[in-house]
């Protein structure tokens, strides 16, 4: 594993010497609306030389830790198992390595990719899951393999009772039917995440952050942008929580930078993940 020329601000130590390894996957070929995440990674590795180092909510700062960034996975567009394959792999070669990944997306459907391998390593890992929409879609269009029900296929993985879903405010009606059997599902807001995270002490957790969970008035560089949102601090606060447990593996999703020309949605999402790697 050699250095990434390209790197997140701060984040430019050797694999061996590195307790956490960010990787990007480029990918966004089950978008069913606005398409654009592919171009994420990258966006987010050039704007993340606006912001600094050092983090004022938690007093640390990137450069008194080890972070490798491991740049993009080249992917095979227009296979969408194979990208899986490759996403899944690239986990699995970290938490062998016992390596924290953390992953940058792409659509929502690579997060699948990451589970797969976690749930090997990790067999009662469960899912912290901050978004807009549910996820939990049997098929989309006849295709089991779409961001609309990343989180579908993750329970065929996982099962019952595993999944913790906050913010969530659009879906069909099947999917919110489906969840009340099946998952924790905390519509509109972050309430009830303080008894989550009490729930999930010392268990594995993987979490799992679309950014559309925010409201698009502070985000609006997102492919399904749905009005209602958390804000910024609200999310920051709940991701402080999460990381009070034991975060295996992570990730941040469906950024589309180019439907922000202000370039605001990529520089809240470069603030996002600094933050995520000071606490992982």
């Amino acid at each position: 594993m050699n250095k990434n020329i390209h790197t997140f601000i701060g984040c430019d130590s050797d694999y061996d010497s590195s307790d956490i390894v960010i990787f990007g996957v480029p990918f966004d070929g089950t978008t069913s609306y606005r398409p654009g995440t592919r171009f994420a990674s990258a966006a987010i590795r050039n704007e993340s030389y606006g912001i600094e180092t050092y983090s004022p909510y938690l007093d640390k700062d990137l450069l008194d830790i080890k972070v490798f960034d491991a740049g993009d996975l080249e992917i095979g567009f227009g296979n969408t198992e194979k990208v899986l394959e490759a996403i899944e792999g690239m986990t699995g070669m970290l938490l062998d390595d016992n390596k924290k990944p953390l992953m940058i997306g792409g659509e929502h459907l690579v997060t699948l990719g990451c589970v797969r391998a976690v749930a090997k390593k990790y067999p009662g890992v469960h899912i912290v899951h901050f978004d807009a929409h549910a996820d939990l879609r049997n098929e989309y269009l006849g295709e089991k393999l779409s961001h609309a029900c990343v989180m579908r296929r993750c329970h065929d993985i996982i099962g019952d009772d595993r999944i913790y879903q906050f913010g969530i405010r659009s879906g069909d009606r099947e999917e919110f039917e489906w969840a009340k059997d099946h998952v924790f599902m905390q519509k509109f807001n972050l309430d009830r995440l303080d008894a989550v995270i009490e729930i999930l002490r010392n268990k594995p957790v993987y979490l799992t952050i679309d950014l559309d969970v925010l409201d698009p008035s502070v985000f609006p560089g997102t492919g399904t942008p749905e009005a209602g949102g958390i804000s910024f601090n609200e999310l920051l606060a709940a991701i402080s929580k999460v990381f009070t447990l034991n975060i295996v593996a992570a990730d941040i999703t469906e950024l589309s930078p180019v439907y922000d020309q202000s370039g605001v949605s990529t520089a809240l999402a470069c603030k996002l993940l600094r933050e995520m790697l000071l606490q992982m």
